[in-house]
């Protein structure tokens, strides 16, 4: 008996200490602290429209440079691949045939006129013979009829001269505009000009350089209606921003502006064809080249910067978190089809001075309570700035 009460008062205490213990571990639950999330106050502001899309770089003028009279090629002038001027001398053909041809005519033209020096003294006797009605009307009709005709003979003569003259300086073959040269197209020696005017070289104008590119016409279209509806302020030719990216992702320096803007749209492809022109002194860019064109058509007038981070998305949309005023946290749909840099533009579902969770969204779940804290982004490693892209 003193056993058994001993094993009963043994196994009280132990249900007592479970028992109590079960008691101080339940407050400790409750008592748990929210999770703690890093935040940034949404706050609305005025946000570049950008668009970044692929173009191909052409030359502003390309010009080629024939030889517009026949003879032998005898000589290159200029070095292939060089900047030259208007004018200058590229290509040289055998003059000595053209010269030839201009004695000739110089030759003829002396001989015509020496023949209408003869046919105007003979008409200036007959008309004073006439006047005293020693000679026919029709004698006199037939010396003036000579001397016209000696006269016509002699601009003939002069016509042709000239034309020899040209032709003989068609001989050394210039360039038509300034540029850069391309490469010789026929060597030395060869017969050029025989019956069509022979390719020799391209000459390119670089510096501007144009940038062509297309735009889908549904893009244009949203603008437009934004642009309307007063959400966006829509810049003109003259005021939008054109920007290059060269292959290797560098940013390039100098800023371009819109060209051209076409006004129909290409059938196959549902785009508009647009145009930048874009400074290139150094010669950097290249026709050909492709490039991505950084464009910006105007401005949102009031839309929030929200880092990539923060934004996610479900079967129904794009959505966020946010640490509402009581402390619990809320989810917001939110309208956004479009990257800043590493930022979302939200313009639509947000208010000025909500705190969107951007780190531990893990820990945060709608409907329960969370810690804000101001969340900084990470500085960047030397990477330049980007710009928005077309969400897909």
């Amino acid at each position: 008996m003193k056993l058994h009460s001993a094993l009963t008062c043994a196994g009280f205490a132990a249900l007592a200490a479970i028992a109590t213990g079960c008691s101080k571990s339940q407050p400790q639950q409750q008592q748990m602290p929210p999770p703690e999330v890093g935040v940034i106050e949404a706050k609305a502001r005025s946000v570049p429209l950008t668009q970044e899309l692929t173009g191909r770089l052409s030359a502003t003028r390309s010009a080629d440079v024939r030889a517009r009279v026949a003879g032998v090629l005898q000589k290159r002038v200029y070095t292939e691949g060089s900047d030259v001027k208007a004018g200058q001398v590229l290509f040289e053909i055998d003059p000595a045939p053209l010269r030839a041809t201009l004695n000739a005519q110089q030759a003829n033209l002396a001989a015509t006129q020496a023949t209408y020096t003869n046919a105007h003294v003979a008409a200036e006797r007959a008309r004073s013979v006439a006047g005293k009605g020693f000679l026919s009307k029709a004698d006199l009709d037939n010396a003036e009829a000579a001397e016209r005709t000696a006269a016509a003979a002699v601009k003939q003569a002069q016509a042709n001269v000239e034309s020899a003259k040209i032709n003989l300086g068609y001989a050394a073959v210039t360039a038509p505009i300034a540029g850069r040269a391309g490469q010789q197209q026929v060597t030395e020696g060869a017969l050029v000009g025989q019956g069509e005017a022979t390719l020799l070289t391209t000459v390119e104008q670089i510096d501007p350089i144009y940038v062509n590119f297309t735009q889908a016409v549904g893009q244009l279209d949203g603008l437009r209606q934004a642009a309307a509806s007063g959400q966006v302020d829509l810049a003109d030719r003259d005021t939008a921003k054109l920007e290059l990216l060269l292959p290797n992702g560098t940013p390039y320096a100098e800023a371009g502006s819109l060209d051209f803007s076409d006004q129909a749209v290409d059938a196959a492809t549902g785009a508009v064809s647009l145009r930048g022109i874009v400074p290139n002194a150094d010669h950097r860019l290249l026709p050909g080249q492709f490039v991505s064109v950084r464009l910006t058509l105007g401005e949102l007038k009031r839309a929030w910067l929200i880092s990539q981070r923060a934004v996610q998305r479900d079967s129904n949309g794009p959505f966020v978190l946010v640490v509402g005023a009581d402390g619990n946290v809320v989810q917001k749909r939110v309208k956004s089809d479009r990257l800043l840099g590493d930022n979302w533009i939200v313009t639509d579902g947000l208010a000025d001075g909500d705190q969107v969770i951007v780190s531990g969204l893990q820990k945060a779940k709608p409907g329960a309570p969370a810690k804000a804290t101001p969340w900084q982004p990470a500085p960047a490693s030397g990477a330049a700035p980007a710009q928005a892209n077309a969400a897909h």
